[in-house]
């Protein structure tokens, strides 16, 4: 039997094979809990354009890392290890949005982090299924990065850096724990030199959600987050 949550899925969101060559399978509607709920599990995702209702991707190819394949940076690995940063999770997540939200990013004008995403994955938050993953020194939120998470994926949204690899320790102390709780692949959605030197891939859209779909067979680890292993030791992992 078709489940009531399958079917209003269906109702939102068209077929897969009906996106468009620049990835938009879908427009208008809000990035409310609700529906955003409902367009991750398909592998879709929102991303606001000035000027456009909003537009709702999922792109092919599809940018994905697999935690027990990542690569930590030798550079980076030092930088964790010297403890200069601290790494803590869902603590500010409103902010870490805010943070994103000013980063500068080549051929975009303004930002797509609109009050109404901000709104929206707040509330997500406060479901338990958007987490922020924060880098501090001294006090300060220098750095992070937040995402959804649903069954043993992770699905990364935006990062910001106020410091130096502060955005970097954040996700390597991620990918760590991660792979510590047996997730089985981070969705990196578009392709970026910043992951590809973590191990992101292009893959094929039908094989992401191929192994979306077997990853979300796995019970959703609910909010709020807290990390079992810190910079120090992530800086060991394989």
């Amino acid at each position: 039997m078709v489940s009531r949550m399958a079917r209003r899925r269906r109702a939102l969101f068209p077929p897969v094979s009906w996106t468009s060559p620049e990835g938009v399978i879908a427009v208008g509607g809000r990035p409310d809990p609700a529906t955003l709920l409902e367009a991750y599990p398909r592998g879709i995702f929102p991303w606001p354009h000035e000027g456009m209702p909003l537009l709702w991707f999922c792109p092919d190819p599809r940018f994905v890392l697999l935690p027990a394949q990542a690569h930590i940076p030798r550079s980076l690995r030092k930088t964790m290890r010297r403890g200069a940063y601290e790494v803590r999770t869902d603590t500010v997540f409103a902010e870490v949005m805010r943070g994103c939200s000013t980063v500068h990013r080549p051929g975009q004008d303004g930002t797509w982090i609109t009050p109404e995403m901000l709104a929206g994955y707040t509330a997500l938050h406060r479901q338990g299924f958007a987490h922020s993953i924060e880098t501090w020194q001294d006090g300060e939120l220098v750095g992070g990065l937040y995402g959804v998470s649903l069954g043993a994926a992770f699905y990364g949204e935006s990062m910001f850096a106020r410091a130096p690899d502060a955005s970097k320790v954040a996700f390597a102390t991620l990918l760590a724990n991660l792979l510590h709780w047996r997730f089985e692949l981070v969705d990196c959605q578009n392709n970026t030199g910043h992951l590809a030197r973590f191990g992101a891939e292009d893959w094929p859209r039908d094989r992401f959600l191929t192994a979306l779909e077997h990853a979300l067979r796995a019970p959703t680890r609910h909010g709020p987050w807290a990390f079992e292993i810190g910079p120090s030791e992530a800086a060991g992992c394989p």
